[in-house]
């Protein structure tokens, strides 16, 4: 099936970038027979992150399998804060350790870990599709990963040792759920997009439980939407971490840090 015409189908179904899909999935495809079935799969709506089996994220190829949350490209901002917190830490008292909570692929863990080299890396998410996919990118950086709800998937070694904390946690209220792009909520976990009534029931669960995984000094990171920041403040001060925001204009991103 040639380029163009795969761009002239895909542009049909409504896909934007037509042109740079049809190149992406003709680089991919391994035969000309799953070159249709990927098309076909692409048209029908299915995310091409799904379909190619993998994401590009800061700069990076992350794998990717369907019914695993697809990493965002305003996560760039929740990697580079991260990557500072360590670059932070005093010496060489001790390895850093790096935990990525509700970790969907493990993309920001890999990128983190690639770029800071030396790190502990841990993860965990409650989706058994997203701990196979984690356990693959993770590999390199002999990251460990637990299949579990939040810190219940951690072992309890950990505690009071993560020096950073990364929850990508949902931030979506639930009644903006049904307003996300299809790809998002047809073909992603719920747990990975509802956030509660004002997207902030998990952040809230996980800035309760941080003090008691957080070394002193120790960082949470987590993103929310630029109207969430007061409500995320309330939240981290009142779990005793001094909360600090950063966004993005350009990502369209903001980040909320709270130092224990």
């Amino acid at each position: 099936m040639a380029e163009a015409a795969i761009a002239a189908r895909l542009r049909a179904a409504g896909c934007v970038f037509a042109e740079e899909e049809a190149r992406l999935l003709v680089e991919s495809a391994p035969t000309p027979a799953r070159l249709e079935e990927m098309v076909a799969e692409r048209a029908e709506g299915v995310p091409l992150e799904h379909v190619l089996g993998w994401a590009e994220f800061c700069g990076e190829r992350v794998l990717v399998r369907p019914g695993v949350f697809v990493p965002r490209h305003r996560t760039e901002l929740l990697v580079r804060l991260a990557v500072a917190a360590i670059g932070e830490l005093p010496g060489s008292e001790h390895r850093p350790v790096l935990v990525d909570l509700a970790c969907g692929s493990g993309a920001i863990a890999a990128v983190v870990a690639g770029r800071v080299g030396d790190v502990a890396v841990y993860a965990a998410d409650i989706e058994p599709a997203a701990v196979a996919v984690a356990v693959r990118n993770l590999a390199p950086y002999a990251g460990q990963v637990f299949e579990g709800d939040l810190f219940d998937a951690l072992p309890g070694e950990l505690r009071r040792r993560v020096d950073v904390l990364v929850a990508n946690v949902p931030y979506v209220p639930s009644a903006a759920v049904d307003l996300l792009p299809p790809e998002a909520r047809e073909h992603e976990p719920l747990r990975a997009l509802d956030g509660g009534a004002d997207g902030l029931d998990v952040l809230r669960r996980v800035a309760g439980g941080a003090t008691g995984w957080l070394r002193p000094g120790g960082t949470l990171l987590s993103e929310i939407g630029v109207d969430q920041i007061e409500a995320a403040k309330a939240a981290l001060t009142a779990a005793g971490l001094a909360p600090e925001v950063v966004s993005d204009d350009d990502l369209d991103a903001t980040v909320i840090l709270g130092r224990r």
